[in-house]
């Protein structure tokens, strides 16, 4: 049975290597690009297309750009939002020409929200948000699809190109609003090819691996451009607190978003799966099942930059000598850390959000 991943679900994948193997990706290495970040060393980045290009890019200082986009549906994000802005600052210090759109058309056709409420949200929280998880605002170009004639130009001479059938193969259907956002995205990712072709590479959930692939098969069809065929890198999902599904705000229950006030939050992870065992006697004596650990998946994902303190605390709960309470209580201490870290810096890049200048593609 084919895996399947769908762009607008919440289902959580199991078999990770059998996703790259129906795909057609590359495993994930991290001695294929220098100085690789924490979810890069950790293997929760687990496979990419066309790697060994943006890695030379980088070694040899060669021009390539990064791209992602802010899907402003809601007015929050989620830890699994997290990751994406963790690669795309990544290849910002690595010397990527990197681009971040708000998919306000997306929005439109694909969840109901209008352009209006879509570029207040974006303005207020969504690009603050992204800025206080790490971006580099000095080193970006923004948009929104609304305003870019360049990507809307591009989705419509794509639009000749794709056919019912292969969107049916790859969404799944042909509602009209998943047509048009699958579109207006392959025009967001080729974007940065209107004035120069040069590598790109789109960090995003294997989830959304069908937009890129897409993408990818559309540059092997056309003539009349010669767009260089973009790279993407892949990490996987952060579960829910419940290990039912990937973290989602259809599942708020088990779902960390940010903001969300602490407190709140504590109560969630102490409610969380763990993969300890019924008794604490047979905890220090077997130890807990890690790989059905959500708690020390949030540790390992998100909450411990250090890799030698995560192995620490690995060795000491996998051994049975930290019990699964005591590993809740110490990811609330770093949970509420990290709370209070991005609250400040959200504050201070709302400051910064009216001196942005967005680019506006035309002709």
């Amino acid at each position: 049975m084919t895996v399947l991943v769908d762009p607008w679900g919440s289902i959580l994948i199991e078999d990770y290597e059998r996703l790259i193997n129906e795909f057609g990706l590359e495993a994930f290495s991290h001695s294929i690009l220098p100085n690789p970040n924490r979810i890069m060393r950790r293997h929760i980045v687990f496979a990419g297309q066309d790697l060994n290009i943006i890695a030379k890019c980088i070694k040899e200082k060669k021009p390539y750009y990064a791209l992602t986009g802010i899907m402003p549906s809601a007015d929050k994000i989620h830890f699994g939002n997290k990751m994406v802005v963790e690669n795309m600052r990544y290849f910002q210090d690595h010397g990527a020409d990197a681009y971040i759109l708000v998919a306000d058309l997306e929005s439109a056709a694909a969840r109901g929200v209008s352009i209006e409420e879509a570029r207040e949200r974006a303005l207020n929280f969504h690009i603050p948000a992204y800025i206080a998880l790490g971006i580099d605002p000095n080193k970006v170009k923004f948009y929104f699809q609304s305003e870019n004639l360049e990507v809307i130009k591009i989705a419509y001479e794509a639009s000749k190109k794709i056919t019912m059938n292969e969107f049916r193969a790859a969404y799944g259907s042909e509602e009209p609003g998943r047509i048009m956002s699958a579109l207006t995205q392959l025009g967001d990712m080729l974007f940065p090819q209107s004035k120069e072709r040069m590598p790109g590479i789109i960090p995003v959930g294997i989830d959304q691996a069908v937009h890129t692939r897409l993408c990818r098969d559309y540059i092997r069809k056309v003539r009349t451009k010669k767009y260089f065929l973009i790279s993407s890198i892949y990490h996987k999902f952060t579960p829910s607190l419940s290990g039912e599904f990937k973290m989602s705000k259809s599942h708020p229950e088990s779902c960390i978003e940010l903001p969300e006030d602490v407190e709140f939050v504590k109560r969630k992870i102490m409610k969380a799966v763990t993969g300890g065992r019924k008794t604490l006697e047979e905890h220090k004596k077997l130890g807990p099942n890690i790989s059905k650990d959500m708690v020390f998946e949030l540790l390992k994902q998100h909450l411990i930059e250090d890799d030698k303190e995560l192995d620490k605390i690995y060795n000491e709960y996998k051994s049975g000598k930290m019990s699964s309470s005591e590993l809740k209580h110490l990811t609330c201490e770093k949970m509420e850390k990290f709370m209070k870290d991005f609250n400040n810096k959200l504050e201070k890049a709302r400051k910064l959000v009216p001196k942005l200048k967005f680019i506006k593609g035309t002709d």
